[in-house]
């Protein structure tokens, strides 16, 4: 039976299960009847109810019902495709499930670089009722400088602004934290889909100086970059066409892209490794970490920094590979790692549910309760490594966008003797989340993506639920610090360094 189920594994790696997205008559941001967006969301709640295992996990069934009723009763007429995205995000951020979004459509995504629309000309870091600038697009608006605090956008005051964008974003129960970081990725992306883009901004603001002002900027328009990204792309493939690239800098190149995953920096004079995390899914991290720690243990270093504060998750496998480095006792995953169901009754409408389909075969089990167990997660103990595991101490820097697995790597750790965790209460769960298989339900009429996390994982029963991990020295974000380009949460981290050492 295992021999069976392990070939239909090998062909459903080499089958593409997809669902027909092309749509030669689409015009970008086009509009939808209001008969076929009901359509959608219909199906959709269809689809949740047959598949999703944290449906009602933290909004009672009702209220679910009854979010989904408002919605279909707000259709009266077409829509642009933006504002069906709007209203389905809006609808499934109910759920409090960060692994449950919405996507634009691919037809969307394939002609928004051809549609270079004026957006908002500032870039911004959100938390709490904060709007702080970061970056400026237009060179004549430099009256705003970086750590310039905005108070009110066309008459709309930050904490509204604030509160009408994150109520289209999904998260982990009721940590808002990882709102204000996707918020703080792509503010004028945000602010364009939710406000649209008008052609002047009258912005309030704070100065450096802490002054009350004001001015008035026009929105930034890519297109006036275009013709001038065209001439230097003509004359880099010009370039490319004359010279052939080297081996070297073929070796230069791909040392850059896994510098952007992870980096390694020792620091003799405080015997520290820092290592920074962007992810646990790329960067061939086995081998990366078996190095690092080889390294650690031959210089004799005494304190390691993992700054995961931009690491949104990735592959349970990495996770666990660089835990067994630093953990000290035996741990599992997860009291429970369960499905509601094997079965794709919509599949139609899935996105890759057939590999899906075959490792809940090979993995998962039905026990009395009903659900789908994988039952190795849940019962499988994972022992710490011997050979070049760290024993000093242990400092992990964690913020809203650290999330999935990169949450379960912090919540394994806390507590231990040796581990500090220093920042802002992470997006993702400390009592679990949905999530490990995650195929796209793709709407038919509308084309969006809805993420379906199948799996719900709870990591340790006795933690609290519907919040982040709360780190044990809490360093909030300042106007100020960005304004100067401090990193507050890693001089924190040094400066405790230099205190232990004394």
């Amino acid at each position: 039976m295992k021999i069976k189920a392990l070939l239909y594994f090998v062909v459903a790696i080499l089958l593409v299960s997809c669902v027909a997205t092309k749509n030669k008559k689409y015009t970008f941001n086009q509009k939808y009847s209001a008969t076929k967006i009901k359509e959608d969301i219909i199906l959709l709640k269809q689809i949740l109810e047959a598949n999703h295992p944290s449906l009602y996990w933290h909004t009672p069934k009702d209220s679910i019902n009854y979010y989904f009723t408002e919605t279909l009763a707000t259709i009266t007429d077409s829509l642009t495709e933006t504002q069906v995205k709007n209203k389905i995000a809006a609808t499934i951020a109910h759920l409090k499930c960060g692994h449950t979004s919405v996507r634009f459509s691919k037809q969307f995504m394939a002609l928004a670089d051809k549609n270079k629309f004026p957006q908002f000309p500032l870039s911004i870091k959100t938390w709490a009722d904060s709007l702080v600038v970061i970056g400026i697009y237009n060179l004549a608006d430099s009256a705003l400088q970086r750590g310039s605090v905005i108070t009110s956008i066309n008459g709309r005051k930050s904490k509204d602004i604030i509160d009408n964008m994150m109520q289209y974003i999904s998260t982990d129960g009721n940590s808002i934290n990882f709102k204000s970081q996707v918020l703080t990725n792509n503010f004028p992306a945000w602010y364009r889909n939710i406000f649209s883009v008008d052609s002047l901004f009258h912005i309030e603001y704070l100065d450096t100086l802490h002054q009350p002002k004001s001015i008035t900027i026009t929105s930034y328009n890519p297109k006036k970059d275009t013709a001038k990204s065209k001439i230097d792309t003509a004359k880099k493939n010009a370039i490319v066409k004359i010279k052939k690239i080297t081996k070297k800098e073929k070796k230069e190149k791909k040392a850059a892209q896994l510098l952007a995953y992870r980096s390694f920096i020792i620091d003799t004079a405080s015997s520290t490794a820092f290592i920074k995390l962007a992810t646990f899914s790329k960067g061939n991290l086995k081998h990366f970490f078996r190095k690092s720690f080889k390294t650690t243990r031959q210089m004799h270093l005494k304190n390691m920094v993992f700054d995961i504060r931009e690491n949104g998750g990735g592959r349970v496998d990495n996770f666990l590979n660089l835990t067994n480095y630093l953990k000290k006792d035996s741990y599992k995953i997860g009291d429970t790692v369960a499905a509601i169901s094997r079965a794709y009754h919509f599949k139609k409408y899935i996105q890759g549910w057939l590999p899906y389909w075959v490792l809940a075969k090979l993995t998962s089990t039905k026990m009395e309760d009903g659900l789908f167990h994988n039952s190795t997660y849940e019962t499988e103990l994972f022992s710490p490594k011997i050979k070049n595991h760290f024993d000093g101490n242990i400092y992990i820097i964690q913020g809203g966008y650290t999330f999935s697995a990169a949450t379960m790597f912090a919540a394994t750790l806390k507590g231990q003797q040796n581990v500090t965790l220093v920042g802002e209460e992470t997006g993702g769960g400390y009592y679990g989340n949905t999530a490990m298989h995650i195929p796209a339900i793709i709407l038919p009429n509308t084309k969006l993506k809805v993420s379906l996390p199948m799996y719900r994982l709870v990591m340790d029963k006795t933690r609290p639920k519907g919040r982040g991990i709360m780190p044990d020295i809490y360093i909030s974000p300042s106007a100020d610090a960005i304004k100067k380009g401090i990193d507050l949460k890693m001089m924190e981290v040094k400066k405790l360094i230099k205190e232990r050492s004394n």
